[in-house]
């Protein structure tokens, strides 16, 4: 397993925003995070990747406790991700952000090595003819891949995806989930939340399910668009949970 939450859990003051989520996630998969808008998603998120330390539960990643560890040390490990507010260097360029990712992730490259491997890393997303241009002069969906550029420049085994497709067109969100699922085929083990149910339904191989920080379904995107307390808490009706997946299934 790539990642093991055992009984992870944040308390904020008097607020439990998680509580007790425990799953094992293999080398390989996408698994899909959902539900709705304040369920603790990026929560977890945080408490995964270094930001929060949980109040209580192991993170093991690699076979390693990694609870307390901060966000540098997790990227040094070969974990990445994006974050729901893109947040790019806007003074620096497209191609410099990215060089960033390389020289402060998991291989901690020089500047030439990693202008190397930006220039990959920005023709596989497709923003390679805006190399040279300030990142602050992108627009929303450039952006959205420029922060998957930076992360995955980090060379990561294990991508952390913070609703990398919201605010994007139809187009923008198909060319997104082909990026998603060409990340996968190269080995990267992938974690995504997302609100795009169609999409997240369709490139997920399992699915967990948060409803006020607790996890409340997991499994195949089948069993848990079918499954009662899902529906009743995320998806809204089975008429929606079966529309998702007939739509899933023709995806």
């Amino acid at each position: 397993m790539i990642l093991q939450l055992e009984g992870v859990s944040k308390n904020f003051g008097g607020l439990r925003a998680l509580s007790d989520v425990t799953f094992d996630l293999p080398e390989g998969q996408i698994l899909g995070l959902i539900g709705p808008n304040g369920a603790g998603k990026t929560t977890l998120f945080n408490s995964i990747s270094g930001v929060y330390t949980p109040t209580e539960g192991r993170v093991i990643f690699r076979g390693q406790d990694v609870t307390r560890n901060k966000p540098y040390e997790m990227a040094k490990l070969g974990m990445a991700r994006t974050h729901q507010i893109v947040r790019p260097l806007n003074e620096l360029t497209v191609r410099e952000n990215v060089i960033a990712g390389s020289c402060f992730g998991r291989e901690g490259h020089g500047l030439k090595a990693a202008g190397k491997i930006a220039d990959e890393v920005l023709e596989f997303v497709g923003l390679a003819p805006r190399s040279d241009q300030l990142a602050g002069s992108l627009n929303v969906g450039q952006k959205k891949r420029l922060e998957m550029a930076r992360a995955l420049a980090a060379r990561p085994y294990l991508l952390l995806l913070d609703e990398v497709l919201a605010g994007l067109n139809p187009s923008e969100i198909g060319h997104m989930v082909d990026i998603v699922r060409s990340i996968r085929d190269q080995g990267v083990t992938i974690i995504m939340i997302e609100h795009v149910m169609k999409a997240v339904m369709s490139v997920s191989d399992r699915l967990l399910v948060l409803d006020y920080g607790s996890q409340i379904a997991e499994g195949t995107p089948h069993d848990v668009a079918n499954d009662p307390k899902v529906i009743e808490a995320y998806l809204g009706d089975p008429d929606l949970a079966l529309r998702l997946m007939r739509d899933e299934t023709r995806a």
